[in-house]
């Protein structure tokens, strides 16, 4: 028997983390924006709170804190850890 691996499903895993790593990377950043106060007005600004909507619609307004930099934390947050584990989790599992 073989112990080799494919190179194909180890290109497959990679790719799989690095969307992750970008889902997450654009939550993240959105919650910096949103907590450094950045210009909305600002087309990358508009950009990255759009794509972050987007990819936190199913997290965000989760949980109900007083506070909104709380929510925003929480809610896109909760959504860059979930991508990041389970991108993450498949692509180990398509290593294998």
């Amino acid at each position: 028997m073989s112990t080799r691996r494919s190179s194909g499903s180890s290109t497959a895993a990679r790719v799989i983390a690095i969307i992750a790593d970008i889902m997450a990377f654009i939550l993240i950043l959105w919650i910096l924006m949103y907590l450094l106060d950045a210009n909305r007005g600002n087309e990358l600004v508009q950009f990255v709170h759009d794509s972050a909507n987007w990819l936190a619609g199913w997290s965000y307004d989760l949980f109900t804190f007083d506070k909104a930099w709380a929510r925003v934390v929480a809610g896109y947050g909760l959504a860059a850890v979930v991508y990041l584990f389970v991108g993450h989790a498949v692509a180990g599992r398509v290593r294998r």
